[in-house]
């Protein structure tokens, strides 16, 4: 049976009550998480994590950071969603997908790019006490949502950390994010992130 991850979300903000539960929120992209920044800031209590080892190159990821810091800036949520950033570590990155250069676009490669940023988004969310952890990644009609689940409630119960499902390219969202990213002229990005994907689209250029 195919599930419904928007109705599972909707049934957690329902169960909320009066609380603001705490979400740790990885972001792929300052495009991606201003729809689901809008959407969960009226039901949670949302700090955001940069970690993305898997872009390539070092001035790309920088340019992404500092796109993702001016969209909250300028979204005025600056007061109220802190920013955990992480360095670019892209030897994490290429360690984890190590024997898997040569797979497509989407494939195995994907998968553990996925994985490794779902591991690091547990293991802070269980530190410092968050009710869930949660990524922005299934805003993309690109991305597969049921995999990227299925990877956050594996990781969620081996780390004894609850995930928050989602499918945020549902009830417009993700022509949302591309109305928000125009209305403040963000810069949008050509390619997935990694190197891989970058070759790809400059073959296909």
């Amino acid at each position: 049976m195919n599930r419904n991850y928007q109705k599972e979300l909707d049934r957690i903000i329902q169960k909320r009550g009066s609380r603001w539960p705490r979400v740790l929120l990885h972001s792929c992209c300052g495009p991606c998480s201003s729809a689901v920044l809008e959407y969960l800031t009226q039901y949670f209590d949302v700090t955001l994590l940069w970690y993305n080892p898997n872009l390539y190159p070092k001035e790309e990821f920088d340019r992404r950071f500092r796109t993702q810091v001016e969209l909250i800036e300028k979204m005025g949520l600056a007061d109220r969603v802190e920013v955990l950033a992480e360095p670019w570590k892209h030897e994490a990155y290429d360690a984890r997908v190590k024997g898997l250069e040569n797979e497509p676009e989407g494939g195995a490669r994907c998968t553990e790019c996925f994985r490794l940023r779902l591991l690091e988004t547990a293991r802070l969310a269980k530190h410092y006490g968050y009710d869930y952890f949660c990524t922005t990644l299934t805003l993309s009609r690109h991305k597969d949502a049921v995999r990227i689940n299925a990877l956050g409630e594996e990781i969620g119960r081996a780390m004894g950390v609850s995930w928050l499902p989602s499918d945020f390219k549902k009830q417009g969202r993700e022509m949302r994010s591309t109305e928000l990213a125009e209305q403040y002229g963000l810069y949008r990005q050509l390619y997935c992130g990694c190197e891989y994907s970058l070759h790809k689209r400059e073959e296909n250029s």
